[in-house]
């Protein structure tokens, strides 16, 4: 028998609340609504509370702060060279394997998707479209993408796109075993939509002007995996496909509450929390898992505690995908589903965002019903799902148990995290961006917006030298795919994108138009005891800086300055070996 074929969707920022078949009346997802009837739900799953850190741990089967992943930027969403990724693994299982849209754990080499296992990648840049990383001026429609390292520019709008570049890809491949992911950037801000997507609901006054582009948002993904099911099944290929859908943490747009923490309008499926929570809300999210061929596909319930960390072992074990000598923090739930076999665990998730993990810090443990937040709060989740009464002082003991799970698991994801994630130089030609920068302030600089607004931050690249020679280093203001002086500015009655027509953008139009000048008097460059400094003329686009560098680990460090600032960060670097 052929091997199944995996196809998994991955959607940004969607929590458990924003689908109609979790109970909100005013998303329109009949598509998912329809799988929801003919899957296994999850409804006890448990991510990240936010998207890097979760993109980790579904990636390797691995807690993601032992992966290097405990951030969104600053050198700390990069994944860990030595890290055995699911792309990896079913590569080597002789598997066909293909990303399409967001990958959010490395845009430069080694770190690239295409350099982590997947034969086929399409891409943007960073942790959402318009962030630093990402292709200069991409607003959602018509936007370039990485494909395969290689920048490429596609026609329409980017759910879409990547949707159907999934499908071709498994099209291509329907007679081999293929695995398939396809991430969308959506229903992640900036809340860019087309417009008959965004008048589907104008007519709702429940619903406010910010989450009616939300809601659009999410209508188009259901709209596109109503077309992948159709496909999957008018070409024979449902029966032999394990098909999941399912989310990257909690909702960022779906509810507004007041200082109370009561919700005054949207839907939250009565969680506490939304991204970036240690509450449920953070990061219990929707998990669909559908495969005929063992009858997985009858619409139950599976209400034990499972996780993220469980994906890789669980696909490998259906999959048959040798694991070799490589172990998970997570087990694989094909037992669970197939023969009803529950494991006794804690699981334990957390928010850093910070640039060195803190103990206790935004944290969830779980066990059973019980929730034990930042390592005091207690909760009864099957009597209290909107965590609203803290019952630690009538349960000591629980409290005493679950604290000793989490230091175990501190104890297993710590070990590493003093370890450097170096960006590698002089194997390939690589573009820095400040995005990628240590910063012990945790000055975070990572949206096109910034460099637009001219942002201030510092920081320095951790680096590994890969051999000995000239390296030339070009700074810039600008991203190379626009030819303006480092001084210049950005006139917006001259913008350097064009909008799409029939399309709803941001209202915040600072993602998009114009940027300041600055009149920046000199570069300066630091890295292997070289600290040097040129003059920025008046016409340059880049200063370039040309070094002899030794093979081995080092820091890098790219600044401008002038008269009033001492120190404003390089936001774009080219990097070379001569």
């Amino acid at each position: 028998m052929k091997k199944p074929n995996v196809v998994w969707i991955l959607t940004d920022d969607q929590g458990m609340g924003d689908l109609g078949c979790t109970g909100n009346d005013m998303v329109k997802t009949p598509h998912i609504d329809e799988f929801y009837n003919r899957c296994v739900r999850m409804s006890n799953y448990h991510v990240g509370p936010t998207c890097a850190p979760t993109r980790s741990t579904l990636v390797t089967g691995h807690f993601a702060n032992s992966t290097g992943v405990w951030h969104t930027i600053g050198g700390r969403s990069l994944l860990r060279k030595d890290e055995w990724t699911i792309a990896t693994a079913f590569d080597e299982g002789g598997y066909e394997t293909g990303i399409f849209g967001k990958w959010h754990l490395g845009d430069i080499y080694p770190y690239r998707a295409c350099d982590r296992g997947f034969k086929k990648s399409i891409t943007l840049g960073g942790g959402g479209i318009s962030q630093i990383p990402d292709f200069w001026g991409n607003d959602y429609f018509d936007d370039t993408y990485w494909v395969d390292g290689v920048p490429q520019k596609f026609k329409g709008y980017c759910t879409d796109v990547f949707f159907e570049e999934g499908i071709k890809f498994i099209d291509q491949n329907k007679d081999k075993p293929f695995f398939c992911m396809i991430t969308p950037n959506a229903p992640h801000g900036p809340l860019n939509v087309p417009r008959n997507y965004n008048d589907m609901y104008k007519d709702d006054t429940r619903v406010p002007a910010h989450r009616k582009r939300f809601y659009g948002m999410i209508t188009n993904i259901d709209d596109n995996f109503g077309k992948l099911i159709n496909y999957l099944e008018e070409n024979n290929l449902i029966e032999n496909t394990i098909v999941i859908f399912m989310t990257d943490n909690g909702t960022a747009g779906g509810f507004n509450m007041d200082k109370q923490g009561n919700i005054t309008s949207g839907y939250n499926a009565g969680l506490r929390g939304s991204k970036n929570s240690e509450y449920d809300g953070g990061h219990r999210v929707p998990f669909f898992f559908r495969y005929d061929a063992l009858n997985l596909n009858n619409g139950i319930d599976e209400n034990n505690i499972t996780a993220s960390v469980d994906l890789m072992p669980t696909l490998l074990d259906f999959c048959g995908v040798d694991k070799g000598n490589h172990t998970f923090h997570g087990i694989s739930l094909k037992p669970l589903l197939c023969n009803g076999i529950v494991t006794d665990r804690a699981v334990v998730t957390d928010s850093q965002r910070v640039p060195h993990p803190i103990k206790w810090r935004k944290s969830a443990v779980m066990r059973d019903s019980w929730r034990l937040v930042n390592g005091t709060e207690l909760y009864d989740i099957d009597a209290d799902r909107a965590q609203r009464n803290d019952i630690s002082a009538e349960h000591p003991e629980v409290v005493e148990k679950l604290r000793a799970d989490y230091d175990k698991w501190w104890e297993l994801v710590s070990p590493k995290f003093d370890e450097e994630i170096p960006i590698s130089i002089g194997e390939h030609e690589n573009y820095l961006t400040i995005h990628d920068v240590r910063n012990a302030e945790d000055k975070g600089t990572y949206q096109q917006a910034h460099v637009r607004e001219g942002a201030i931050a510092e920081g320095y690249f951790e680096i590994q030298v890969e051999a000995d020679g000239k390296y030339e280093f070009k700074l810039r203001r600008w991203a190379r795919e626009v030819p303006h002086k480092i001084k210049e500015g950005i006139d917006p009655k001259h913008n350097d994108i064009e909008f799409a027509k029939d399309c709803i953008i941001e209202s915040d139009h600072r993602y998009y138009l114009g940027g300041v000048a600055i009149d920046l008097t000199h570069a300066h460059i630091s890295i292997q005891g070289h600290n040097e400094t040129k003059e920025i003329g008046d016409d340059d686009e880049y200063v370039s800086f040309i070094l002899d560098l030794k093979q081995g680990a080092t820091y890098l460090e790219t600044w401008f300055s002038n008269k009033d600032i001492e120190k404003m960060g390089t936001y774009f670097v080219e990097v070379s070996k001569i």
